[in-house]
């Protein structure tokens, strides 16, 4: 429904920009470029979405590998101490507890089609436990906080848009990324057990999060000490080790699970082609949407004004360009898709705006979307404190991203 709107509003003040631009300063080619950039956008949206049937069918493959080997019960088991002390209202071994961290684990590993049916299936789990069926319970709060914060591990899928709109090297993102939704999920972990009275001195969450700390903090001591050169070549060296590594160790699970690899991943890799058809005609909606309100000088006037304000404080403007993907991100994950393409086109993918728009939209998830699904699923009128505390996360990520895409890019 958000997007609905956003799209209307893109061409409606893109219309309205272009009447003015055409009464008032003579422009006659402004309808012009407009309705070129929705052939332009259009058809890039469709090139885009069949350029990414092979990588995504690559990964995808490779998670199915990990999926059938049993990488999310792994995660689920190392995961169980820590939400056990999250989540103290839960009653022991009660169902909804492995629905959790299933959901978390596949979201960890960025399986999002394997995450929402666990995430469903908790919710319903949790209301079987809440006293007031409208109104959210404290598990459930955490747990959507959880969401919205975006823990993820593997950012498959903006990879995958980096290495199709030609970046040198589509996993220099990872690391960042990583530091980015580790900042997010850290502050929203911190937010709610202060809200909820959650004892964070316990040894399973104060572990975890001077882990997290540790792990970020470390990262940026690293690489602030080295040339900005050198940060490119390391950061872009450890991110390809990583994600290989993963791939091995995928397969050797799978191995020792005694699953048909190959046929694992062939099935994984028919999820992929499925899907890189099937959000053809979302991408191609929202590039013309974003293409018609840049072309109509809205998108300039809209962004020049925040860059002037920005100017006045005396910093560096650049990340401004970013912007709209941060701000699309807790609407419409397809949104935000489509400004991080947008950002990719117009400044190119290696450019300080494209890496910023891609680390910006792996920092956090869509928080209105994810209440929006998972409150309606089990008829939850009153969310209470839910959204206010997912924002804060996605504002901690959002401060992160542009943080450590001056210290990787420079």
């Amino acid at each position: 429904m958000v997007l609905n709107y956003i799209w209307i509003a893109f061409f409606l003040i893109a219309f309205i920009v272009a009447l003015v631009k055409l009464i008032f300063l003579g422009d006659v080619n402004v309808f012009t470029d407009i309705m070129n950039s929705t052939y332009d956008t259009a058809r890039t949206g469709f090139e885009i979405s069949l350029g990414l049937t092979g990588i995504l069918s690559l990964w995808l493959g490779v998670m199915k590998i990990g999926e059938r080997g049993g990488m999310i019960e792994l995660f689920s088991k190392a995961v169980a101490p820590l939400f056990s002390k999250l989540f103290p209202d839960i009653p022991k071994n009660h169902p909804a507890s492995g629905s959790m961290l299933m959901n978390i684990s596949a979201n960890m590993l960025g399986l999002d089609n394997a995450a929402t049916p666990f995430g469903l299936k908790a919710m319903q789990e949790l209301q079987e436990i809440n006293t007031t069926k409208d109104r959210a319970s404290d598990p459930m709060i955490m747990f959507l906080v959880l969401n919205a914060s975006g823990l993820t591990l593997i950012p498959v899928t903006i990879m995958v848009y980096r290495a199709q709109m030609g970046a040198a090297n589509p996993a220099d993102v990872f690391i960042p990324i990583m530091i980015t939704t580790f900042a997010a999920t850290l502050v929203g972990i911190v937010a709610v057990c202060l809200k909820q009275r959650i004892n964070i001195l316990c040894k399973e969450i104060l572990g975890f999060l001077l882990a997290m700390i540790t792990i970020i903090s470390g990262t940026v001591f690293i690489f602030q000490s080295m040339p900005q050169e050198k940060i490119n070549v390391v950061s872009s060296l450890a991110a390809n080790i990583i994600l290989l590594s993963i791939i091995v160790i995928f397969i050797v699970k799978g191995m020792r699970r005694k699953i048909n690899i190959f046929d694992a991943f062939i099935d994984g890799a028919k999820d992929g082609f499925k899907t890189a058809v099937t959000i053809i005609p979302y991408l191609i909606a929202i590039l013309v949407g974003i293409g018609v309100f840049r072309a109509s000088g809205a998108m300039d006037f809209l962004m020049e004004g925040v860059r002037s304000l920005v100017a006045l404080s005396g910093t560096d403007t650049r990340w401004v360009d970013g912007i709209p993907t941060a701000l699309m991100k807790p609407l419409s994950g397809s949104g935000a898709r489509g400004m991080m393409i947008d950002a990719m086109q117009t400044f190119g993918a290696d450019s300080f705006a494209g890496r910023l728009s891609s680390v910006l939209q792996g920092a956090t998830d869509t928080t209105f979307y994810i209440v929006a699904v998972y409150y309606g699923a089990v008829n939850i009128k009153n969310s209470r404190y839910t959204v206010p505390y997912a924002l804060l996360a996605d504002l901690a990520g959002i401060i992160a991203a542009v943080f450590v895409a001056y210290l990787f890019f420079g």
